[in-house]
């Protein structure tokens, strides 16, 4: 199979007809985590901090926000946020391979600042912010529109593991959504689409109950080369029915932008 193609979240405001607003509250709502590798700090936990692995001070970490910030203000493509970026970051050290020493004492050869890391960071957090808003706005219509249908892109590039729930309809509330609203992975192309009453009937379609088909499972992620220690995250698995179950990837399994459709309406009343 090919690598997932990588999504322009650029293009996610067109797609979707999104203003950035919401998405933007998404990231002004975080606070700041500092992490020394992705896998300390997974699922849910991205909802309530921004951090990037490795970057250790929080005037690193505000510089990056706030260039995705502007990012989803104005619409910048992934070639204008490293070109503003790049030279913020070189002229805070932050660039490179350097030697760095872990809050353990350890020190390291590791990778800072590079175009492919920008390009990761840029899609990742603009990804999940535009899809933090999406369902956002989807909550907000659920009493007229209260059927949601996971859609993947239905190509050779697409996991076999997110492709198996394409066309499957639950209704917003069954509790499968907290586990798998999408991006379910790095790169994840797939999405949701609010369907009404009428809509389900014309398309011949009926929702199906998540109750006795999801199970969590832990998975390996890999091992910490400086205490061989063997990291482990969580993942949801969703049986579907039709030979192939579907799964979120290792550190995707959450839905991002809980709460935020409450938080943008008691911002709308202030």
């Amino acid at each position: 199979m090919a690598s997932p193609t990588p999504v322009n979240p650029a293009d996610l405001k067109a797609i979707f007809g999104l203003e950035p607003a919401a998405a933007i509250e998404y990231l002004k709502r975080k606070g700041y985590a500092i992490t020394w590798d992705w896998q300390e700090m997974l699922d849910s936990a991205h909802d309530r901090a921004f951090t990037v692995a490795k970057a250790m001070r929080l005037d690193v970490l505000s510089d990056i926000r706030e260039a995705l910030e502007r990012a989803l203000q104005e619409g910048k493509t992934l070639k204008q946020f490293i070109e503003e970026l790049q030279p913020v970051l070189e002229r805070q050290g932050w660039w490179g391979r350097q030697v760095l020493v872990d809050g353990d004492g350890n020190a390291e050869l590791v990778q800072l600042g590079s175009p492919y890391r920008l390009k990761t960071i840029y899609q990742t957090n603009l990804q999940s912010a535009y899809m933090a808003g999406r369902k956002a706005t989807m909550e907000e219509s659920a009493d007229t529109h209260p059927y949601w249908r996971y859609v993947a892109i239905m190509d050779g590039k697409t996991r076999p593991s997110h492709a198996a729930l394409n066309g499957v309809v639950y209704r917003h509330d069954d509790p499968v959504w907290s586990s798998i609203y999408p991006p379910n992975g790095f790169n994840c192309r797939c999405r949701v689409t609010a369907i009404s009453e009428s809509g389900m009937k014309r398309r011949g379609l009926t929702a199906q109950s998540s109750a006795g088909h999801v199970q969590q499972e832990t998975v390996e992620t890999g091992v910490n080369k400086r205490t061989g220690e063997i990291r482990t995250a969580d993942v949801t698995v969703v049986k579907t029915g039709r030979g192939r179950s579907f799964r979120t990837d290792p550190g995707f399994n959450h839905s991002p932008g809980t709460g935020l459709a409450a938080a943008l309406k008691r911002k709308e009343s202030e």
